[in-house]
Protein backbone atom coordinates (compact mmCIF):
# COMPACT_ATOMS: atom_id res chain seq x y z
CA UNK A 1 0.00 0.00 0.00
CA UNK A 2 1.28 3.46 -0.85
CA UNK A 3 2.33 5.79 1.93
CA UNK A 4 1.94 8.88 -0.25
CA UNK A 5 -0.13 11.74 1.13
CA UNK A 6 -3.63 11.56 -0.29
CA UNK A 7 -5.97 14.46 -0.94
CA UNK A 8 -9.44 12.93 -0.89
CA UNK A 9 -12.63 14.95 -0.72
CA UNK A 10 -16.24 13.91 -0.32
CA UNK A 11 -19.60 15.48 -0.90
CA UNK A 12 -21.83 17.02 1.75
CA UNK A 13 -25.59 16.73 2.00
CA UNK A 14 -25.93 20.00 0.11
CA UNK A 15 -24.97 21.08 -3.39
CA UNK A 16 -21.95 19.37 -4.89
CA UNK A 17 -18.90 21.64 -4.75
CA UNK A 18 -17.50 22.47 -8.20
CA UNK A 19 -15.10 19.91 -9.61
CA UNK A 20 -11.85 21.84 -9.88
CA UNK A 21 -9.50 21.61 -12.86
CA UNK A 22 -6.80 19.03 -12.27
CA UNK A 23 -9.07 16.90 -10.09
CA UNK A 24 -10.07 13.27 -10.59
CA UNK A 25 -13.55 12.17 -9.48
CA UNK A 26 -13.97 8.45 -8.94
CA UNK A 27 -17.70 8.01 -9.60
CA UNK A 28 -19.75 4.90 -8.99
CA UNK A 29 -22.44 4.67 -11.67
CA UNK A 30 -24.82 2.47 -9.71
CA UNK A 31 -26.34 -0.93 -10.50
CA UNK A 32 -28.04 -0.38 -13.84
CA UNK A 33 -29.65 2.46 -15.73
CA UNK A 34 -28.56 6.05 -15.20
CA UNK A 35 -31.60 6.79 -13.04
CA UNK A 36 -30.01 4.69 -10.31
CA UNK A 37 -26.94 6.94 -10.10
CA UNK A 38 -26.52 9.38 -7.23
CA UNK A 39 -27.17 13.10 -7.56
CA UNK A 40 -23.52 13.78 -6.80
CA UNK A 41 -22.43 11.35 -9.51
CA UNK A 42 -24.56 13.12 -12.08
CA UNK A 43 -23.21 16.52 -11.03
CA UNK A 44 -19.64 15.31 -11.53
CA UNK A 45 -20.44 13.99 -15.02
CA UNK A 46 -22.02 17.33 -15.92
CA UNK A 47 -18.73 19.10 -15.11
CA UNK A 48 -16.34 16.66 -16.75
CA UNK A 49 -13.78 17.63 -19.36
CA UNK A 50 -12.87 13.99 -19.90
CA UNK A 51 -14.57 10.76 -18.82
CA UNK A 52 -12.86 7.37 -18.56
CA UNK A 53 -15.74 4.91 -18.81
CA UNK A 54 -16.16 1.19 -18.07
CA UNK A 55 -18.50 -1.01 -20.09
CA UNK A 56 -20.84 -1.49 -17.09
CA UNK A 57 -21.21 2.26 -16.51
CA UNK A 58 -24.68 3.58 -17.47
CA UNK A 59 -24.34 4.73 -21.07
CA UNK A 60 -27.27 7.15 -20.70
CA UNK A 61 -25.21 9.15 -18.21
CA UNK A 62 -22.79 10.15 -20.95
CA UNK A 63 -25.54 12.36 -22.32
CA UNK A 64 -25.20 14.52 -19.21
CA UNK A 65 -21.60 15.42 -20.02
CA UNK A 66 -20.73 18.71 -21.73
CA UNK A 67 -20.90 18.47 -25.53
CA UNK A 68 -17.16 19.01 -25.85
CA UNK A 69 -16.17 16.47 -23.20
CA UNK A 70 -13.79 13.72 -24.29
CA UNK A 71 -15.11 10.20 -23.63
CA UNK A 72 -12.52 7.41 -23.37
CA UNK A 73 -13.65 3.78 -23.35
CA UNK A 74 -11.46 1.84 -20.92
CA UNK A 75 -13.84 -1.07 -20.34
CA UNK A 76 -12.74 -4.58 -19.47
CA UNK A 77 -14.66 -7.45 -21.06
CA UNK A 78 -14.08 -11.05 -19.94
CA UNK A 79 -11.75 -12.96 -22.26
CA UNK A 80 -11.59 -10.04 -24.69
CA UNK A 81 -9.20 -7.18 -25.37
CA UNK A 82 -9.08 -4.67 -22.51
CA UNK A 83 -7.31 -1.61 -21.23
CA UNK A 84 -4.74 -2.62 -18.58
CA UNK A 85 -5.29 -1.06 -15.16
CA UNK A 86 -1.85 0.54 -15.28
CA UNK A 87 -2.85 2.35 -18.48
CA UNK A 88 -6.06 3.59 -16.88
CA UNK A 89 -4.11 4.90 -13.89
CA UNK A 90 -1.71 6.70 -16.22
CA UNK A 91 -4.56 8.29 -18.18
CA UNK A 92 -6.16 9.62 -14.99
CA UNK A 93 -2.91 11.29 -13.98
CA UNK A 94 -2.11 12.51 -17.50
CA UNK A 95 -5.46 14.27 -17.98
CA UNK A 96 -5.50 15.73 -14.47
CA UNK A 97 -1.99 17.13 -14.87
CA UNK A 98 -3.18 18.78 -18.08
CA UNK A 99 -5.67 20.73 -15.96
CA UNK A 100 -8.77 18.79 -16.93
CA UNK A 101 -11.70 17.79 -14.76
CA UNK A 102 -11.51 14.01 -14.93
CA UNK A 103 -14.38 11.65 -14.15
CA UNK A 104 -13.69 7.93 -13.82
CA UNK A 105 -17.13 6.37 -14.33
CA UNK A 106 -17.82 2.71 -13.66
CA UNK A 107 -20.78 0.56 -12.76
CA UNK A 108 -21.87 -0.15 -9.20
CA UNK A 109 -19.41 1.18 -6.65
CA UNK A 110 -15.78 1.44 -7.64
CA UNK A 111 -14.56 0.24 -4.25
CA UNK A 112 -16.37 -3.12 -4.46
CA UNK A 113 -14.31 -5.25 -6.88
CA UNK A 114 -13.82 -2.10 -8.93
CA UNK A 115 -10.13 -1.30 -8.33
CA UNK A 116 -11.10 2.11 -7.04
CA UNK A 117 -8.39 2.07 -4.41
CA UNK A 118 -5.73 1.29 -7.02
CA UNK A 119 -6.81 4.38 -8.95
CA UNK A 120 -6.91 6.52 -5.84
CA UNK A 121 -3.40 5.39 -4.88
CA UNK A 122 -2.07 6.09 -8.38
CA UNK A 123 -3.40 9.64 -8.19
CA UNK A 124 -1.99 10.05 -4.70
CA UNK A 125 1.46 8.98 -5.88
CA UNK A 126 1.22 11.64 -8.59
CA UNK A 127 -0.08 14.24 -6.09
CA UNK A 128 -3.35 14.58 -7.99
CA UNK A 129 -6.40 15.56 -5.96
CA UNK A 130 -9.14 12.93 -5.87
CA UNK A 131 -12.84 13.17 -5.11
CA UNK A 132 -14.61 9.92 -4.22
CA UNK A 133 -18.30 9.75 -5.14
CA UNK A 134 -19.61 6.32 -4.10
CA UNK A 135 -22.16 4.48 -6.18
CA UNK A 136 -24.95 2.13 -5.17
CA UNK A 137 -23.22 -1.25 -5.11
CA UNK A 138 -24.71 -3.92 -7.33
CA UNK A 139 -23.99 -6.55 -4.68
CA UNK A 140 -26.95 -5.31 -2.65
CA UNK A 141 -29.03 -3.38 -5.19
CA UNK A 142 -29.27 -6.02 -7.93
CA UNK A 143 -30.63 -8.70 -5.58
CA UNK A 144 -33.13 -6.11 -4.30
CA UNK A 145 -34.20 -5.31 -7.86
CA UNK A 146 -34.82 -9.03 -8.28
CA UNK A 147 -37.02 -9.06 -5.19
CA UNK A 148 -34.32 -10.54 -2.93
CA UNK A 149 -33.22 -8.96 0.36
CA UNK A 150 -29.67 -9.97 1.28
CA UNK A 151 -30.79 -10.08 4.93
CA UNK A 152 -34.18 -10.82 6.42
CA UNK A 153 -35.27 -10.92 10.05
CA UNK A 154 -35.64 -14.47 11.27
CA UNK A 155 -33.82 -15.96 8.27
CA UNK A 156 -30.29 -14.58 8.05
CA UNK A 157 -28.22 -12.06 10.00
CA UNK A 158 -25.49 -11.27 7.50
CA UNK A 159 -24.22 -11.59 3.97
CA UNK A 160 -20.92 -12.24 2.25
CA UNK A 161 -19.96 -10.76 -1.11
CA UNK A 162 -17.44 -12.81 -3.06
CA UNK A 163 -15.76 -12.63 -6.45
CA UNK A 164 -16.27 -15.57 -8.76
CA UNK A 165 -13.79 -14.50 -11.43
CA UNK A 166 -11.65 -17.58 -10.72
CA UNK A 167 -12.99 -21.02 -9.72
CA UNK A 168 -12.39 -22.79 -6.39
CA UNK A 169 -8.94 -24.33 -6.24
CA UNK A 170 -7.43 -21.83 -8.66
CA UNK A 171 -4.03 -20.53 -7.51
CA UNK A 172 -5.42 -16.98 -7.45
CA UNK A 173 -8.42 -17.88 -5.29
CA UNK A 174 -8.15 -16.92 -1.61
CA UNK A 175 -11.70 -17.94 -0.66
CA UNK A 176 -12.36 -20.52 2.04
CA UNK A 177 -15.33 -22.44 0.65
CA UNK A 178 -15.64 -24.59 3.75
CA UNK A 179 -16.09 -21.47 5.86
CA UNK A 180 -18.50 -19.97 3.33
CA UNK A 181 -20.60 -23.14 3.24
CA UNK A 182 -20.88 -23.14 7.02
CA UNK A 183 -21.28 -19.39 7.50
CA UNK A 184 -25.08 -19.30 7.67
CA UNK A 185 -25.01 -16.01 5.75
CA UNK A 186 -26.35 -15.06 2.35
CA UNK A 187 -23.71 -15.47 -0.35
CA UNK A 188 -23.65 -12.90 -3.14
CA UNK A 189 -21.43 -13.90 -6.05
CA UNK A 190 -20.19 -11.23 -8.46
CA UNK A 191 -18.39 -12.05 -11.72
CA UNK A 192 -19.34 -15.69 -11.36
CA UNK A 193 -21.25 -16.59 -14.52
CA UNK A 194 -18.50 -18.73 -16.05
CA UNK A 195 -17.51 -20.35 -12.74
CA UNK A 196 -20.95 -20.83 -11.19
CA UNK A 197 -20.98 -24.61 -11.60
CA UNK A 198 -17.62 -24.97 -9.86
CA UNK A 199 -18.60 -22.56 -7.08
CA UNK A 200 -21.89 -24.29 -6.26
CA UNK A 201 -20.24 -27.72 -6.41
CA UNK A 202 -17.56 -26.56 -3.95
CA UNK A 203 -20.18 -25.19 -1.56
CA UNK A 204 -22.18 -28.44 -1.61
CA UNK A 205 -19.03 -30.52 -1.24
CA UNK A 206 -18.18 -28.49 1.86
CA UNK A 207 -21.51 -29.06 3.55
CA UNK A 208 -24.04 -26.60 2.14
CA UNK A 209 -27.47 -28.23 1.81
CA UNK A 210 -28.08 -28.88 -1.93
CA UNK A 211 -31.68 -27.75 -1.44
CA UNK A 212 -30.60 -24.25 -0.38
CA UNK A 213 -32.43 -21.66 -2.52
CA UNK A 214 -30.40 -19.82 -5.13
CA UNK A 215 -31.12 -17.22 -7.80
CA UNK A 216 -29.33 -15.48 -10.64
CA UNK A 217 -30.26 -11.89 -11.50
CA UNK A 218 -29.02 -10.93 -14.96
CA UNK A 219 -28.90 -7.40 -16.37
CA UNK A 220 -30.04 -6.05 -13.02
CA UNK A 221 -31.33 -2.50 -13.10
CA UNK A 222 -32.18 -2.63 -16.82
CA UNK A 223 -35.55 -3.12 -18.54
CA UNK A 224 -34.46 -6.55 -19.80
CA UNK A 225 -33.58 -7.75 -16.31
CA UNK A 226 -33.99 -11.51 -15.89
CA UNK A 227 -34.28 -13.58 -12.70
CA UNK A 228 -33.71 -17.33 -12.59
CA UNK A 229 -34.58 -19.20 -9.39
CA UNK A 230 -33.55 -22.73 -8.38
CA UNK A 231 -31.58 -24.52 -5.68
CA UNK A 232 -27.84 -24.38 -5.20
CA UNK A 233 -27.63 -27.89 -6.68
CA UNK A 234 -29.21 -26.93 -10.00
CA UNK A 235 -28.87 -23.16 -10.37
CA UNK A 236 -25.84 -23.49 -12.67
CA UNK A 237 -27.78 -25.69 -15.07
CA UNK A 238 -30.96 -23.60 -14.87
CA UNK A 239 -29.03 -20.39 -15.56
CA UNK A 240 -26.65 -21.82 -18.16
CA UNK A 241 -28.11 -19.50 -20.82
CA UNK A 242 -27.42 -16.35 -18.81
CA UNK A 243 -24.77 -13.94 -20.06
CA UNK A 244 -22.84 -11.43 -17.92
CA UNK A 245 -23.44 -9.16 -16.15
CA UNK A 246 -25.25 -11.29 -13.59
CA UNK A 247 -25.22 -11.76 -9.83
CA UNK A 248 -25.94 -14.99 -7.99
CA UNK A 249 -27.57 -15.08 -4.56
CA UNK A 250 -27.32 -18.25 -2.47
CA UNK A 251 -29.21 -18.67 0.79
CA UNK A 252 -32.70 -18.75 2.25
CA UNK A 253 -33.50 -15.23 1.04
CA UNK A 254 -33.10 -16.35 -2.59
CA UNK A 255 -36.51 -18.01 -2.24
CA UNK A 256 -38.00 -14.50 -2.46
CA UNK A 257 -36.73 -14.12 -6.04
CA UNK A 258 -39.30 -12.46 -8.29
CA UNK A 259 -38.99 -14.93 -11.17
CA UNK A 260 -42.48 -14.52 -12.60
CA UNK A 261 -42.87 -10.76 -12.99
CA UNK A 262 -40.30 -7.98 -13.56
CA UNK A 263 -39.92 -5.74 -10.51
CA UNK A 264 -37.70 -3.01 -11.91
CA UNK A 265 -40.47 -0.53 -12.62
CA UNK A 266 -42.01 -1.16 -9.21
CA UNK A 267 -38.73 -0.47 -7.43
CA UNK A 268 -37.76 2.73 -9.24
Amino acid sequence: MSTATRTVTHTSTGTLAPLLPGTVALVGGGPGEAGLMTVAGRAAVEQADVLLVDHLAPSEALGWAPSDAEIVDVGKLPREAFTPQESINALLVQHARAGRRVVRLKGGDGFVFGRGMEELEACAQAEVSVRVIPGVTSSVAVPALGGIPVTHRGLVQGFSVISGHVPPGHPDSTLDFEALARSGTTLVVLMGVATLSAITAALVANGLDPATPAAVVARGGHPDQQVVGATVADIAARAAHVEPPAITVIGHVAAFAATDTPVLEEVI
